[in-house]
């Protein structure tokens, strides 16, 4: 009786070969270029799929640039990050997801900062400090939506926890804004992409597999 049962039984068989990578790049970061004077940038988006778990890289560029009473900031670099997801929906068809993740980021980049102030013997004074090539490396938690709208097309958010950063320290000047963070002297900060991705199938499977 419990081998009859047990020959009846029905199992789902995972298969852990990718079966797409979706590519696409972070709308908020175009927006804000077109809408903030003090910042630029850009970010490209990619995952690729092993069964429930999804390996996630991200590539960015971000520039910052604005005045104060007393002087001028700039700075300009690229980051990345590394980290992987896990699909709570595995027996969506479409293979929507919600997910948690973990990250590691790290950034380069290159700052400047020019003072200014007016002495009421020597007039109008300048001095500026700057740290070239710099980095910064810090962790994230995420969590986010990635859902199908038509065909290839697909759209999702991605809200992160970043924290612990590390970053180099200089002779200089405290470094102020590190790319793909934020500002250096925050222990931790918040962060949202909103993305608009393409699907590239990389083979034809049904959703189940199911194994008597």
């Amino acid at each position: 009786m419990a081998s009859a049962q047990k020959a009846d039984t029905v199992r789902e068989k995972h298969s852990y070969k990718p079966t797409g990578i979706r590519i696409g790049t972070d709308v908020l970061s175009i927006v804000r270029s077109s809408t903030d004077d003090t910042f630029e940038g850009w970010e490209v988006n990619a995952d690729v799929d092993f069964y429930r778990y999804y390996l996630a890289m991200d590539y960015g560029y971000w520039a910052r640039d604005y005045e104060a009473e007393t002087g001028q900031y700039h700075n300009n670099g690229t980051y990345w990050r590394l980290g992987g997801d896990v699909n709570f929906l595995t027996k969506d068809p479409d293979r929507n997801m919600f997910f948690i993740g973990f990250r590691y980021g790290r950034s380069q980049f290159s700052e400047s900062l020019v003072v200014e102030r007016i002495d009421p013997n020597w007039g109008s004074l300048n001095a500026t400090y700057t740290n070239s090539n710099i980095s910064a490396g810090w962790l994230e938690l995420t969590t986010g939506l990635r859902v199908k709208l038509w065909k290839f097309i697909w759209m999702g958010y991605t809200a992160r926890l970043k924290f612990a950063p590390d970053i180099e320290r200089t002779p200089e000047m405290e470094p102020h804004d590190v790319p793909g963070y934020g500002r250096a002297d925050k222990d931790y900060y918040w962060g949202f992409n909103y993305q608009i991705l393409i699907r590239l199938p990389l083979r034809k499977t049904p959703s189940v597999l199911l194994e008597k």
